[in-house]
Parts: structure tokens; sequence; C-alpha cells
């Protein structure tokens, strides 16, 4: 018998808007000064982006 290759365990990240936690590889990232925030979907990415520019 053959043992199959199993991926590491990952480590999930949290959305920055929702704090619902997504695995890493599948968070969608906005690089900003030093540090990356994740988003778990569009909609929680478009809701940060508002909230942003209604503080500016």
């Amino acid at each position: 018998m053959t043992d199959t290759p199993r991926p590491a365990s990952v480590e999930p990240v949290k959305c920055e808007v929702c704090l619902k936690e997504v695995p890493a590889s599948e968070a969608k990232s906005a690089e900003a000064n030093d540090y990356v925030m994740h988003f778990c979907g569009l909609e929680c990415y478009q809701q940060w982006q508002q909230q942003e520019e209604d503080q500016e």
C-alpha cells in the first residue's frame, strides 16, 4: 500500500470585516504599509473599502 501525500495543515486567517476564519490560501488579501489584511470574499472587501472611504 502506498501512502498518499497529504498537504500540511493550513492555519486559518480571519477576515478583517466579519472575522470569519478562512484558509490562508483561499483568502483575498490587500497589502498596506507593512501588513497584510485578509478578506473572505468580495463583499467583505468592498465593505472594508467603503468604511475606509467614509473615514476620510
